[in-house]
């Protein structure tokens, strides 16, 4: 998941090869290889697409994500935004018109939860200092409302590594996030 989300958010594009990622064929040819067992190098076959897959699921929505999002389909504004976690990457980019701004920020990690504080560029962002701005999680739909420079994450790298925000500026009503800081 993290290297999906990773490559979709960074480069303005990305592809990843079809049916062997989705369904996560990972079995090497031989040990220390990187060319897989039963790739299609070799042979013709005949993949079954309709198995449940979470990875699948969540293919569709990145691709939905920078589909919706112009920022995602430049590389002219990346900006890396410290974090004081080093197992923790946080990233933005912004587009102009339409007027569009996403924050990454992704778990390194992919065996423990990891946590830090990030020090968020506002004037980058284009919010202003003293005003509330909401963070709009793309991947979970969940909406939290924030207010000056600094703002906590914890990622689980077992259900989600990351979060991909859209960033709303200031807001009407703050019943309508999920967190508040």
């Amino acid at each position: 998941m993290v290297r999906l989300i990773l490559a979709a958010t960074l480069g303005a594009s990305y592809g990843i090869y079809g049916p062997a990622f989705e369904l996560c064929e990972n079995q090497a040819r031989e040990p220390g290889s990187e060319e897989y067992l039963n790739s299609e190098k070799y042979e013709i076959r005949v993949w079954d697409l309709e198995q449940k897959n979470s990875l699948k699921d969540l293919i569709a929505r990145v691709n939905r994500i920078r589909r919706e999002n112009a920022a995602l389909q430049s590389d002219q504004s990346l900006r890396f935004i410290p974090v004081d976690n080093e197992h923790i990457i946080c990233y933005a980019k912004h587009s102009e018109e339409p007027p569009n701004t996403i924050v990454t920020v992704v778990n390194l990690d992919p065996h423990h939860v990891q946590s830090g504080w990030i020090d968020f560029p506002l004037e980058f962002l284009g919010a202003a200092a003293r005003e509330s701005y909401q963070l709009h999680d793309l991947l979970t739909d969940a909406r939290y409302l924030f207010h000056g420079p600094r703002i906590y994450v914890a990622l689980n790298p077992h259900t989600v590594p990351a979060h991909i925000f859209r960033l709303r500026g200031r807001t009407k009503r703050e019943q309508d996030f999920d967190y508040y800081m």
